[in-house]
């Protein structure tokens, strides 16, 4: 461990998992981590920022000295940088430092994509009454045929520069272009237009798909989706309602987001039955959940302030009952495209993939990531790079 504190060290480490894609240094995570030592949130925070506006100053005075190629290093590492330093300040009501520090975070990304000799266009997915911001990362080839192209969907914290970094420079190294964007519940979307997360995402995808589909590079018969974390459920709940997806990836695949929620209130002294809807517990083993939760610093943060802020609820019962509404129990089987899925054995998110496996009806691909590969936690964070180079691999199959 690097951070002394659990929460802290946990959102660290998708820093770490970064570093092969042009994120950050080890060396300077590490220092950071040295200088918030016992410290709390506004030392996290404070740390962070210093090293972002380091990076910041670095970038001006590689550009004022006619070197973009290390501009653009510095400003990604800037964005990487900032993006952490609010995540454990999630929750409403908003903290100012969380919106200031988001948009520091998508100002030095935006600079560092128009520097890159593959430059990533801004787009506007018209959704609802407004827009979700998104960014095409195209293929890094010179030749101007249309090329297959990835969405990418992020579950319940990712913002789009972690998208970026977590896939999208592998697959634009492979010859695919790419789509990063913020739905309803993520980054901007959420911060800025105070948009929560839905079900549907049927209806998010398909707003975004209708732009990929028009662009002039892009092969409209040739658009995959790829959701990781919460994404394993979103994109193929996604998948089941848009025909017009030729493939879907699920990082780790999930039938219902709500079965670890009902596994703990089984713990908690409840039947399978009388766990079935969680909106609807009993107060007592309610209280006690929320008890637990409370007390465990990590837990508190993903359901007291990620979560109640994600689902635009305020209380437990709320929340959970808003998590049931995410299932694929009705729909998994309309799934149609080529689906992948994966399952890293030391993540407890993943532990239903092999279900959402057995439940599908399409053609379908299993991966298995182990802990002596370095890929056995969470969406396989110690080794991305195995993870994108076999997914990827799976894509070439497929469309190449």
């Amino acid at each position: 461990m690097l951070f002394q504190d659990p929460l802290h060290e946990q959102l660290a480490g998708w820093t770490l998992a970064f570093l092969p894609y042009g994120a950050a240094d080890h060396g300077v995570v590490a220092h950071i981590a040295g200088t918030v030592g016992d410290g709390g949130d506004d030392a996290f925070y404070d740390a962070w920022t210093a090293a972002g506006a380091r990076r910041m100053e670095e970038a001006r005075a590689a550009l004022a000295h006619g070197h973009p190629d290390s501009a653009r290093e510095a400003l990604l590492h800037a964005a990487t940088y900032y993006g952490k330093a609010y995540h454990p300040l999630y929750g409403a009501p908003v903290d100012p430092r969380l919106l200031a520090g988001a948009r520091r975070q998508y100002d030095a990304f935006q600079q560092a994509l128009a520097l890159d000799e593959f430059p990533g266009m801004r787009l506007e997915i018209p959704f609802e009454d407004g827009a979700l911001p998104a960014w095409l990362i195209p293929a890094r080839v010179h030749d101007k045929a249309r090329r297959p192209l990835v969405i990418f969907t992020n579950g319940y914290d990712a913002t789009v520069p972690d998208a970026y970094f977590g896939a999208a420079v592998a697959a634009s190294k492979r010859g695919y272009h790419g789509i990063v964007f913020d739905g309803p519940g993520q980054g901007m979307a959420l911060f800025e237009q105070g948009l929560h997360l839905r079900p549907d995402w049927e209806t998010v995808v398909r707003a975004v798909f209708d732009v990929a589909q028009g662009l002039s590079s892009v092969d409209p018969e040739r658009i995959a989706l790829y959701g990781w974390s919460l994404g394993g459920y979103l994109a193929p709940r996604a998948a089941a309602h848009e025909p017009r997806l030729a493939a879907c990836i699920a990082d780790p695949g999930r039938i219902a987001v709500a079965d670890g929620f009902r596994a703990a209130a089984i713990r908690f002294g409840l039947d399978p039955a009388q766990a079935r809807d969680l909106g609807a517990l009993p107060d007592a083993v309610l209280a006690r959940m929320e008890q637990a939760f409370m007390h465990d610093r990590v837990r508190r943060w993903s359901v007291a302030g990620r979560g109640y802020w994600v689902h635009g609820v305020d209380n437990l019962r709320d929340y959970l009952a808003s998590v049931e509404r995410f299932t694929l129990a009705d729909s998994i089987k309309r799934i149609r495209c080529p689906t992948l899925v994966t399952r890293a054995e030391d993540d407890p998110l993943a532990d239903g993939a092999q279900a959402f496996y057995d439940g599908l009806d399409c053609p379908k691909t299993l991966l298995r990531f182990s802990a002596q590969d370095a890929a056995g936690g969470h969406c396989e964070m110690g080794n991305r790079s195995l993870l994108n180079r076999r997914v990827l691999d799976w894509l070439d199959e497929l469309f190449i």
